[in-house]
């Protein structure tokens, strides 16, 4: 069941429902997903070395919301986090905002998601660097999810951390004892309290019935790998895999999803008009970075992590450019040399 035919089919009735409510980045999603792999987007005149057929291939949109595309850049970045990886234990927190919350964050997306990572990324360092917790610096890979199971707007941040951090100045590496990385009551409190104040200096209106009491889960998920491609998934290809979509008949779209708690499957049908508007609303905001390192694993931090795996006798092997995947040849099967390219000229519909 692809994605496009569905948004073909439903981009009217979408149109004239929420046309007023959705934002201009859902309606540039909509349009590239549509025209992906089709002459839409581009094509590429492409012939064979071996057997000289050539013919013009369609581009994909390259949409991070497109189902279809972004596989070589997701696969990229799970080579990049795999090669800073260290054979230490490593946890998982999940930092929830509330439900009384979420309509501030849909209208104020940018200023909210901005504050989510500055107020989670500034707690866990905190707590990291407080001698009775563990007395040092330590790294962490961030990712936003603005979807729960059932794709419901749901907005949470996932911190993948080694269990430990560096002492730079005594060049040590203090290691995480016990089965979580800091006590997760104490985390929601701090992470509260700075979340709501970050709110009241950008000016933002806070409803009045926040809880007092947050959600701050925090497990250890092994050696982190695991973890990392569990949230590879949704970095660059939307939050539905096409192969989830298990029907659309009578103006209704079919999907289904494992229930977290029982890890039953389960299934949710909806509209097609109402099915486009829950899948469009986790569209991020142009230009917003949902993963982002801190720490000893930031980009601008090489030297600390060269310490850390120094001290840890961490063997730093290379990482080989993962080669793009290229156009084969539909009767030998030989990769294909791009000799030309053209672009339609294409209005949204």
């Amino acid at each position: 069941m692809e994605m496009a035919s569905i948004i073909n089919q439903y981009y009217d009735a979408f149109i004239n429902r929420y046309a007023d409510t959705s934002l201009p980045g859902h309606l540039r999603a909509m349009n590239a997903i549509r025209s992906c792999r089709t002459p839409d987007s581009g094509e590429l005149y492409v012939q064979c070395p071996n057997c000289n057929h050539a013919e013009w291939r369609p581009l994909s949109c390259g949409h991070r919301s497109c189902p279809k595309c972004q596989n070589h850049e997701a696969s990229q970045w799970i080579d990049r986090q795999q090669g800073k990886l260290l054979p230490v234990p490593y946890f998982m927190a999940t930092f929830t905002l509330p439900y009384e919350l979420r309509s501030l964050t849909w209208h104020h997306q940018k200023e909210v998601y901005s504050i989510l990572f500055t107020c989670v990324s500034s707690t866990l360092k905190d707590f990291g660097l407080n001698p009775k917790n563990l007395g040092a610096e330590i790294g962490m890979t961030m990712v936003l999810h603005t979807h729960n199971r059932k794709l419901d707007f749901h907005p949470h941040i996932h911190v993948v951390a080694p269990g430990g951090g560096i002492d730079k100045h005594r060049r040590q590496w203090k290691k995480k004892k016990g089965k979580y990385l800091f006590n997760q009551d104490a985390m929601a409190k701090v992470f509260r309290a700075r979340f709501l104040a970050a709110l009241n200096e950008a000016g933002l209106s806070i409803p009045r019935n926040i809880p007092s009491e947050w959600v701050v889960d925090c497990k250890h998920v092994g050696k982190g790998l695991t973890a990392l491609k569990y949230l590879s998934k949704y970095l660059y290809r939307g939050v539905i895999s096409e192969k989830n979509i298990i029907s659309n008949q009578d103006g209704e779209v079919t999907f289904k999803y494992i229930e977290s708690k029982t890890g039953n499957t389960q299934y949710r049908t909806l509209k097609g008009e109402d099915f486009l508007r829950l899948i469009m609303q986790h569209v991020l905001p142009k230009g917003f970075r949902r993963v982002r390192d801190y720490g000893f694993l930031h980009s601008n931090a090489k030297k600390l992590l060269s310490l850390v795996q120094l001290v840890l006798h961490v063997v730093i092997k290379g990482i080989k450019q993962r080669p793009r995947p290229v156009f084969k040849c539909p009767w030998c099967k030989s990769p294909m040399v791009i000799l030309g390219f053209r672009q339609t000229a294409w209005k949204p519909g």
